[in-house]
């Protein structure tokens, strides 16, 4: 990955290579989990007390080969490891719950002492081969450094997905050397050694190998994160779910979406967010950790850790920063940001608006230019605007401060003192108009030549212009 982060810790759709490795193992219900962890053990460590506290750490000080990691993982549990033993790869993010469970229903059935996962991908390059005996049994996994070129014919390989019995797994690893091109313990050693001791190793082959497929660079990864995508899209799809552009719209595995919902065009659901029934999110949509209640509509959007109501909208070109909460009905229109924020029902901040830290009653409308001044450059302090209030384009609502319930603040004003419920604030300077400035300051420009043909008044005094609410 040429990262320093540990290759199992690159993300994709919600979840970690190693967090959906173990999503994939998790409905079987082991009796114990184990994760063989070495280079970047602390960040693996801590990463695993998040997301699977119940999973056992195992450190592989040295890292000497894949069947040395079972060997460490197996003396390392608490008590002796008996019946099935299921090793898996921890860069297979499209491994299924299904895939699992099918290998340990097929491996008990059969009675083998091991069952392995193989696959025939279209490029077989960098991986174990599986080399058959004249009766097409399984005889040895060749790994593809100390394989023949006749044995990298083959296309046949090892998907990195077993089941062992415990015994002879035990057995089999004591016997294995490091008679290779890397000096290592191979797992893939394993089965040849128990076809050779004559127990019997199985074979459980996968008609679609991208299950099986690792991510061992960065390309790989890509490609694995797209396959991803199209596969929680067609589930979304066939779940009631219309989605656009499949193609451009990107789900985390621990999303959800209710039927009827629309995702238009370049939409980004992330997290734990969940969106309702027949809403619209998009186009140009990114949602983090967020919930949309049934028939919002979101368009051209950012929100993270927010709430969405029933009914609500939000954008074009909004932004919703943690803990924005919108009741049903409400509106966050173009250019507006929340942050901390109650929307209350069906109130409105339609446009170019700041609103931090604040309570938005019911009905209220919240003018263009608004501006919440939430912070004095030491603590956040909190704005209330009372039910059915109104606040004029262009405010400044300076925090602490309430604006009572059906009040008026006017156009322009810096609000610093409560306005009181049904009241009229008004905070701004005296307009005052100069009569014959530009003839006297800007004679000669078009401005003056213009205010000649509109008949200026003559030079005079300066005229006051009352206050208009």
């Amino acid at each position: 990955m040429r990262s320093a982060l540990p290759k199992v810790l690159h993300p994709l759709l919600g979840r970690t290579l190693l967090g959906h490795v173990l999503a994939a193992a998790e409905p079987l219900a082991a009796d114990r989990t184990l994760v063989v962890v070495g280079v970047g053990a602390e960040q693996v460590i801590a990463h695993l007390a998040e997301v699977a506290p119940k999973a056992t750490p195992v450190v592989q000080a040295e890292q000497l080969g894949t069947g040395h990691a079972v060997r460490v993982a197996l003396a390392a549990a608490p008590d002796p490891v008996e019946g099935t033993v299921v090793v898996l790869n921890g860069d297979l993010p499209l491994l299924r719950s299904e895939t699992v469970r099918g290998l340990v229903e097929a491996h008990e059935a059969g009675g083998a002492a091991a069952t392995l996962v193989t696959v025939e991908p279209a490029d077989p390059t960098g991986l174990g081969r599986i080399i058959r005996d004249p009766a097409d049994q399984l005889a040895a996994v060749v790994e593809e450094r100390d394989a023949t070129a006749q044995q990298r014919a083959v296309r046949e390989v090892n998907a990195g997905i077993y089941a062992f019995q415990a015994g002879p797994l035990r057995a089999a690893l004591d016997r294995i050397g490091r008679d290779n091109a890397q000096g290592e313990e191979y797992l893939t050693d394993v089965p040849g050694g128990l076809v050779a001791a004559g127990h019997p190793v199985a074979v459980h082959r996968l008609p679609d190998p991208t299950d099986a497929l690792g991510c061992n660079d960065r390309a790989e990864l890509a490609a694995a994160r797209a396959r991803l995508r199209d596969r929680v899209n067609l589930g979304w799809l066939r779940a009631g779910v219309s989605i656009v552009d499949p193609a451009t719209t990107w789900i985390d595995v621990t999303a959800t979406l209710g039927p009827d919902t629309v995702v238009e065009p370049n939409t980004h659901l992330r997290g734990a967010t969940t969106v309702g029934a027949a809403a619209t999110v998009g186009p140009d949509v990114s949602l983090i950790d967020t919930t949309v209640g049934d028939g919002a509509s979101v368009v051209r959007a950012h929100a993270v850790r927010s709430q969405i109501g029933p009914g609500a909208q939000v954008g074009p070109y909004a932004s919703l920063r943690p803990a924005s909460r919108l009741a049903a009905g409400a509106k966050v229109g173009t250019f507006v940001e929340t942050k901390n924020s109650e929307i209350g029902e069906g109130a409105k901040v339609p446009h170019q608006a700041y609103v931090g830290d604040a309570s938005i009653g019911a009905a209220a409308n919240v003018g263009a230019g608004t501006i919440v001044v939430n912070y004095d450059g030491l603590a956040k302090h909190p704005t209330e605007v009372g039910e059915a209030a109104f606040v004029g384009s262009n405010s400044n609502l300076v925090a602490p401060v309430t604006v009572g319930a059906g009040a008026y603040v006017a156009a322009g004003s810096t609000v610093t003192t409560d306005v009181p419920p049904g009241a009229l604030g008004v905070a701004r300077g005296r307009q005052r108009n100069l009569d014959g400035w530009v003839r006297r300051r800007r004679a000669g420009t078009k401005s003056a030549e213009a205010a000649a043909r509109a008949g200026e008044p003559g030079a005079g005094e300066a005229t006051d212009r009352p206050d208009q609410a």
